[in-house]
């Protein structure tokens, strides 16, 4: 073998020389390769940054349910590292935990939604429950107890409504009493998915679950207003808040559509709605009810970062 021309130095190629050559070049394509894939890989979520309530203005809460496996514990811990002051619909024996870490209940659950006033059949378990979880809430400071209208079940407008009155109107005295407000929640009857909709809920106008508690006349019985909800069934959010604030006792949210994290793939944009509250002179809660769909504190701490206004 010669020389190649223009390599006047270059002898001839032993052959351990070449396979040298060839293992050299091979670890180079493969660091080359390795830098190319690193360079062209998607980046790993970064994880959120530390954020703490710095403006109050709204008093912002956590539905535990929507964060299980997590234990009202835990989810107090994340809220509490967040600044805010409270969970909810978590139960009595839990509450003594959340005082702990500086935390109250914000609502207390009570008889579940598949029952309520709107049937007369189902007011003396529902009065049962309430007035002992308003007894317990009085004890404990806690400020609010949720209520439900159950189902039409083949009822008219009109019956269901005077079933709701009597029955509120059967509670409304002893939560005045003991200074606990009952909230009834609307809740949409449009949505056929587990937690996110019920269909033939009764109470699913917030117009007419407004009216029957400014008819029961009481202080202490008001609407919740979840304004996922509200949304589905309405829209109009803002006005609605404006229209019916005197008679809100209570805020849900929740990103639409799928009740998920309120950020920039859902209609809804909550520093305004949250802007809006804050104007009524609100001072109770507003409860994140979402259902995450990633990492369950990153979703929390961008709900918190956005209604903090």
């Amino acid at each position: 073998m010669t020389n190649q021309p223009n390599s006047p130095t270059r002898g001839p190629v032993s052959r351990r020389g070449a396979v040298q050559r060839l293992a050299a070049a091979g670890l180079a394509l493969g660091a080359s390769a390795a830098t190319t894939h690193t360079m062209n890989a998607s980046p790993t979520p970064a994880a959120p940054e530390p954020f703490r309530v710095t403006k109050g203005r709204i008093r912002q809460s956590a539905v535990w349910w929507c964060f299980k496996p997590m234990t009202a514990d835990e989810l107090a811990g994340h809220a509490a590292a967040l600044g805010m002051p409270a969970i909810e619909l978590v139960p009595p024996e839990e509450w003594p935990k959340l005082r702990q870490r500086g935390l109250t209940c914000a609502l207390a659950p009570s008889h579940g939604f598949a029952k309520g006033f709107a049937h007369r059949e189902e007011h003396t378990e529902c009065l049962a429950m309430l007035h002992e979880r308003i007894d317990q809430a009085a004890a404990a400071g806690v400020p609010s107890v949720i209520t439900f209208s159950g189902f039409r079940r083949g009822l008219s407008p009109a019956e269901g409504r005077a079933n709701m009155l009597d029955g509120l109107r059967q509670i409304a005295g002893h939560a005045e009493k003991q200074k606990v407000t009952v909230c009834l929640e609307m809740l949409n009857s449009r949505v056929n998915a587990e937690m996110r909709g019920h269909p033939d809920y009764f109470c699913d106008d917030i117009d007419a679950a407004v009216e029957i508690c400014r008819t029961v006349g009481s202080e202490r019985v008001k609407v919740l207003f979840d304004i996922y909800h509200v949304q589905i069934m309405h829209g109009d959010i803002i006005s609605r808040i404006r229209q019916h604030h005197p008679w809100i006792g209570h805020y849900h949210t929740a990103g639409n559509p799928g009740r998920v994290e309120l950020d920039t793939t859902q209609e809804l944009y909550y520093p305004p709605i949250m802007a809006a509250i804050a104007e009524t002179g609100y001072h109770g809660f507003v409860g994140h009810e979402f259902i995450p769909t990633r990492d369950p504190v990153a979703g929390l701490t961008e709900a918190v970062r956005l209604c903090d206004v």
